[in-house]
C-alpha cells in the first residue's frame, strides 16, 4: 500500500520520500511546492486534497507545517488547520496509521532539563501554540482509536537548512568572530535530519502498541552552544574565536529590534540561548530502539559544508533553504 507523506518538498519530506522509495515503498508526495519527491501538488488546508492524499493509503506522515518566520495568521492556519484537514482525512479513509510531526516547541521554555514526554504542553508565542494546538487535534484522533505516533524532535538540521544558522556561516565565512550571549556554556540540544528520518522509518515499522505514543527525538551526543559555533569558525579556517557578549544588554537590544522588526531573533529563542535547552530521548531509545548517531557537532558541521557550496541569494523565510533578512544585525559585524 501507499505511503502518504505531507511537506514531501521540504527538508525532512524529501529526505523521507526519498528514504521509503529507497526501500521499495511506493510513496505519494504531497506538498504545495512540485518537486521530484511531490506527486500530489495541493495544499493541506484543502479537505478535497486531501481526501486524495488519504485515499488507499497505509501509512501517514504529516511533516508539513509552518516555520516561525511566517506571520502569525499564517502559522496557525496551516498548522493547526493543516494538521485537522490532514487527520481528519486520514481518519475518513481509514488509514492505519499516522505519523504526526511536532516539536519540543510545545514545552515552551521548560523549567526542567531533561525535559521528558510528561512535561506539560505550555506553549509561549505564536508557534508554540499552533504546535501544541495540532497536538491536541491529533491526541483526540488517537483517542477515537487512530493509530497515530507524535514525533517531538528538537531543532534538526543538515544539508538544506539554513534560516537563522546562515548567519553563523556567513560571519564564519567572511572571517568574522561570532557573539555569543554571556558566557555562552548553556547546552542547546539539536538533531541531525538523517536521525529524525531514521526515527521516522522506525516508527512506521513498529509494532502498534510501541507506534501509538509521544516521543522525544534530539542528538545524544551534544556540547554547549559556545563548543558547536566555535566548531563551525574552527572549518571556516580564519582561527576566529566565540566572543561573549554583556547578556542583560544584548537581550534588551534584540527585544527592542525585534518588536521593531529588524531582527530575525524571535522571543522564545532568545530566552532559548540563556537556559539550557535539551530532552530526554530515554523513551524513544528503550520502546523504539531509537539510537541517534550524530551529534550536534556533526549536525551543524554538515549544514555549514552544504552552505558552502549551494548557498542562495533567496531570503524569504519561506522554507528552510532560505537565509532568514538579518535585518539590522547585519550592521553588527563591523564590530566582530
Amino acid at each position: 500500500m501507499v505511503t502518504t507523506v505531507t511537506g514531501a518538498a521540504g527538508m525532512l519530506g524529501s529526505r523521507l520520500v526519498e528514504r521509503l522509495r529507497a526501500e521499495g515503498r511506493d510513496v505519494r508526495g504531497v506538498d504545495v511546492r512540485p518537486a521530484p519527491t511531490v506527486t500530489l501538488v495541493s495544499d493541506v488546508r484543502d479537505p478535497a486534497a486531501m481526501a486524495v492524499a488519504a485515499s488507499g493509503a497505509g501509512a501517514l506522515v504529516h511533516c508539513a507545517a509552518a516555520l516561525p518566520s511566517y506571520p502569525a495568521d499564517e502559522i496557525r492556519s496551516i498548522i493547526v488547520g493543516g494538521t485537522s484537514t490532514v487527520l481528519r482525512a486520514a481518519a475518513d479513509a481509514g488509514v492505519p496509521r499516522v505519523v504526526h510531526v511536532s516539536s519540543t516547541a510545545v514545552y515552551g521554555l521548560p523549567t526542567v532539563v531533561p525535559t521528558t514526554e510528561e512535561y506539560p504542553r505550555s506553549p509561549v508565542d505564536t508557534y508554540s501554540r499552533a504546535k501544541a494546538a495540532a497536538e491536541e487535534i491529533a491526541e483526540r484522533h488517537r483517542a477515537e482509536g487512530m493509530c497515530l505516533s507524535i514525533l517531538r524532535p528538537k531543532t534538526f538540521l543538515g544539508p538544506g537548512r539554513m534560516g537563522l544558522f546562515a548567519m553563523l556561516f556567513e560571519w564564519a565565512e567572511e572571517g568574522r568572530n561570532f557573539p555569543v550571549l554571556g558566557r555562552g556554556d548553556v547546552r542547546i540540544q539539536m538533531f541531525a535530519v538523517e536521525d529524525l528520518v531514521d526515527a521516522v522509518a522506525g516508527v512506521l515499522a513498529a509494532a502498534p502498541d510501541v507506534a501509538n505514543d509521544t516521543y522525544n527525538l534530539a542528538a545524544a551526543d551534544f556540547g554547549t552552544l559556545r563548543e558547536d559555533f566555535q566548531a563551525v569558525l574552527d572549518a571556516a579556517g580564519h582561527g576566529r574565536r566565540v566572543v561573549s557578549v554583556p547578556a542583560r544588554p544584548a537581550l534588551l537590544a534584540l527585544r527592542a529590534l525585534q518588536g521593531l522588526r529588524l531582527s530575525p531573533v524571535y522571543g522564545r529563542l532568545l530566552h532559548k540561548l540563556m537556559a539550557d535547552s535539551y530532552v530526554s530521548i530515554a523513551k524513544a531509545q528503550q520502546r523504539l530502539g531509537f539510537a541517534p548517531q550524530r551529534s550536534n557537532r556533526d549536525a551543524i558541521l554538515a549544514t555549514y559544508a552544504w552552505w558552502r557550496t549551494q548557498r542562495t541569494v533567496s531570503s524569504t523565510g519561506r522554507t528552510s533553504r532560505d537565509p532568514w533578512r538579518q535585518g539590522a544585525l547585519a550592521a553588527a559585524k563591523i564590530f566582530f
